[in-house]
């Protein structure tokens, strides 16, 4: 599967102009419902509405008709089916984008094999987010809950500090178009002899277009955490390595971390990495996150601080939350360096932006132009956006 060179721009989200001080009430998320189902669009709409931050401004039975609703009908996020008759959710998708494309996509999909294979399709292609559409019976209260927050985290407003362009995060571009580059912490870092990559809502679609960006000589090893189902992960291991071109294994415990090759977190446990006499190596965790995530970014950013002694460039890619923020914090404690997705690709600039904020990233672009970035460092051509030096001789 092919993804494009770069993440569409996003315009700015309904609501996003507003700037600190106005006391104008936010304009309710607009939701799309595209289903084949009539009782599972009854059900949607009657649990979106149910938040009066929320309204059902279309819906629609096949992916046609969802495309040519929304040339007339405006959305936030659009919740998307799979599986139709005619033309299904995978076809559809990049018409959807392509017709509206400030909004942001929710895939409803199943856990089947099947379902995770075009689900992680789907996410590539550029879908924020997955939730499973359960079986019947199962669209109870703690649903209702899990489809209503994940609607307000995608469709909701950039915080008004963001929109209002607040100088001190490091925006990725300038109005000339030329990278920000974060001066709190601008510095020459230590040279990474590793890549660590961390991501959740709308990262998949990140990370593909990233790693296409990386070409074949650069040969440090990666290793991944994005936030999946532990039944997607096999399915997600192989499309990342079609995407980076680079043998890609589960981190399992014991695992070698090698050069030129991807590393992915299981979806059972947090993936640390430990150094022996022989290498770097997987190390197994399942002790609860402060994120609260299974698995999480952090374990894996504060290990690599320690055993790689600061050798790391750390990545913080779309999603939810502030899981990364204190392995981040370890990295350029150690003397690493930590860069992060902007908030205009990012479908939920929450990880990325929690580090760009607090002044940790040196370096705040979309994704294939950190992929750029990552060569040219990698190639000693770039100056000044978390620079590497080799550590001093003892």
């Amino acid at each position: 599967m092919n993804a494009p060179a770069q993440p569409p721009r996003r315009p700015a989200k309904d609501g996003a102009h507003s700037r600190q001080g106005d006391a104008s009430p936010r304009p309710a998320i607009r939701v799309m419902i595209v289903d084949d189902s009539l009782t599972v669009r009854t059900i949607f709409r009657r649990m979106v509405e149910s938040d009066p931050g929320m309204v059902v401004a279309a819906t629609a039975s096949s992916g046609e008709r969802a495309v040519a609703g929304l040339e007339t009908d405006p959305v936030d996020v659009v919740l998307l089916d799979l599986e139709m008759p005619g033309m299904g959710g995978l076809e559809a998708l990049p018409l959807i984008l392509e017709t509206a494309p400030g909004c942001e996509v929710l895939v409803v999909s199943s856990l089947t094999q099947d379902g995770a294979e075009a689900t992680l399709r789907a996410l590539a292609g550029g879908a924020a987010d997955t939730l499973l559409k359960p079986r019947p019976g199962g669209f109870d209260e703690d649903y209702r809950s899990q489809l209503l927050g994940k609607i307000r985290a995608l469709g909701s407003p950039e915080d008004e500090e963001i929109a209002a362009g607040d100088s001190d995060i490091g925006h990725a571009r300038r109005r000339d178009g030329s990278h920000i580059i974060n001066p709190v912490h601008e510095r020459r870092a230590l040279k990474p002899e590793i890549l660590a990559i961390g991501a959740s809502t709308g990262g998949i679609h990140a990370l593909n277009i990233l790693l296409r960006a990386l070409k074949r000589d650069f040969n440090l090893p990666i290793v991944i955490t994005q936030h999946l189902p532990s039944s997607f992960i096999p399915v997600f291991a192989r499309q990342i390595e079609v995407a980076s071109g680079r043998a890609t294994r589960i981190g399992e415990d014991g695992t070698p971390i090698r050069a030129g090759e991807v590393v992915i977190a299981p979806g059972h446990s947090h993936m640390a990495v430990r150094r022996t006499s022989d290498g770097l190596f997987v190390r197994a965790l399942a002790e609860p996150a402060p994120s609260g995530c299974l698995p999480s970014v952090d374990p894996m950013f504060a290990s690599l601080a320690s055993t790689c002694e600061g050798r790391v460039l750390g990545i913080v890619l779309s999603g939810m939350g502030r899981d990364g923020f204190e392995g981040a914090q370890d990295i350029v404690a150690a003397g690493g360096t930590i860069w992060a997705q902007d908030a205009e690709t990012s479908a939920v600039w929450g990880m990325p932006g929690a580090i760009a904020r607090a002044g940790l990233a040196t370096f705040v672009a979309a994704p294939g132009d950190l992929g750029e970035a990552i060569m040219m460092q990698h190639r000693g051509e770039v100056q000044g956006v978390g620079a590497a030096k080799d550590a001093a001789p003892s």
